[in-house]
C-alpha cells in the first residue's frame, strides 16, 4: 500500500507543504415512612493497606505503564532491517507521489488524493496513478473539470478505482467549496471527507502538515504489531490497534512507526509466508516462535 510513514526526508517535506460531569441520581421520599428516612451510616471497606493512606492523604502509588516484552529490542532491530531504504513504500510511497515544485496548498491536496488511490493498493500502482493525474495537472479545478470515465482510466488499474472515482470528485468538490481548494487542518474534518479514513488522515496531518496527530495503522502495522504482541489483546482492525498502540507507545515514536513497519511488511514480514529466517528478531518475536 501506498502508506508512507513520515521519518527523515518526511519532516523536510511536511515543512515544506505545511509553509503556505456525573449526574447524581436522586430518588423521591415520598410515600416513605418517615423513620426510613433517617441516615444511615456505610462503613466503606479498604483494601490492604490503603486505609492508612487514605486518612494521610497519601495517594495510592500508580501501576506501571504496560508495555510489551523486548519491544525496545525488536524496534532497533527492525530500524536496522530498513536501514537500506529499499522498499516500495521508500521509492514509490505518498511522499514520492506529489509534485514537490507546486504551491503548497497543491501539493497537499497531491498528498491527500495519493492516500486515497493508495487504499488497498500497491504503491507501485499508485505511484503510476498519480505520475499520469499529475501529467495532466493534478489541482482541485482540473479534477472537477474531469468528466468521471477520464478520471477512471486514468486511475486504472488501482483498487476499487471505480469507488474512488466517486470518491475523489464528492471529496474535492468539498475541498473547493469548504476550504478554499485546501485539504482540513484537523483528523476530525479529515475523516468526514468521502473516501478518507483514519490511517489517511493521519498520514495527511503528517505529511501535509508537519503534525503528529495519532498513529497511521495500515495492514501491515496492524498484521506486526500483532505478530509481535505489541498490543495487549489481538485486535481486530487497524483502528483497535492504533488506540492499542497509542495506549503505551511514546508519542516521539509516533511519526516514525508506520513507515518503518510498512516497508518492513512488504519486504520481510509478509502477510503469507513470512521470512522468519531472515529476520534479527526470530530469537525473540512470539510469532516466529510458533513456526
Amino acid at each position: 500500500m501506498c502508506a508512507a510513514g513520515a521519518a527523515g526526508g518526511g519532516r523536510a517535506a511536511a515543512r515544506r507543504l505545511g509553509g503556505a460531569a456525573g449526574v447524581s441520581q436522586v430518588h423521591s421520599t415520598a410515600g416513605i415512612p418517615r423513620r426510613s428516612r433517617r441516615r444511615k451510616s456505610v462503613a466503606i471497606a479498604y483494601e490492604s493497606g490503603q486505609g492508612d493512606g487514605a486518612e494521610q492523604g497519601t495517594s495510592e502509588p500508580q501501576r506501571p505503564r504496560w508495555e510489551p516484552r523486548d519491544w525496545r529490542q525488536q524496534l532497533e532491530r527492525i530500524r536496522e532491517m530498513r536501514r537500506s531504504r529499499d522498499a516500495p513504500v521508500d521509492e514509490m510511497g505518498v511522499e514520492k507521489c506529489y509534485d514537490s515544485s507546486a504551491p503548497p496548498q497543491v501539493m497537499r491536496y497531491q498528498v491527500l488524493l495519493s492516500l486515497m488511490l493508495s487504499s488497498q493498493t500497491k504503491d507501485q500502482v499508485t505511484s503510476a496513478a498519480m505520475l499520469r493525474l499529475r501529467q495532466r495537472g493534478l489541482t482541485v479545478d482540473s479534477i472537477l473539470q474531469m468528466d468521471d470515465a477520464t478520471l477512471g482510466q486514468i486511475i486504472y488499474p488501482v483498487g476499487f478505482w471505480r469507488n474512488k472515482v466517486k470518491y475523489i470528485k464528492q471529496t474535492t468538490a468539498i475541498l473547493k467549496q469548504k476550504y478554499g481548494g485546501d485539504i482540513p487542518r484537523t483528523v476530525e474534518e479529515l475523516v468526514q471527507l468521502p473516501g478518507v479514513g483514519p490511517k489517511m488522515a493521519h498520514l495527511a496531518m503528517n505529511i501535509a502538515w508537519d503534525s503528529v496527530s495519532g498513529i497511521a495503522v495500515d495492514t501491515h502495522v496492524h498484521r506486526i504489531t500483532n505478530r509481535l504482541k505489541w498490543v495487549k489483546k489481538e485486535t481486530r482492525n487497524p483502528e483497535e490497534t492504533r488506540v492499542a498502540l497509542e495506549d503505551w507507545l511514546p508519542r516521539d515514536l509516533w511519526r516514525e512507526l508506520n513507515w518503518l513497519l510498512v516497508g518492513f511488511g512488504q519486504q520481510t514480514c509478509l502477510p503469507v509466508n513470512p521470512r522468519c529466517n531472515e529476520c534479527l528478531n526470530q530469537d525473540i518475536c512470539p510469532a516466529a516462535k510458533r513456526r
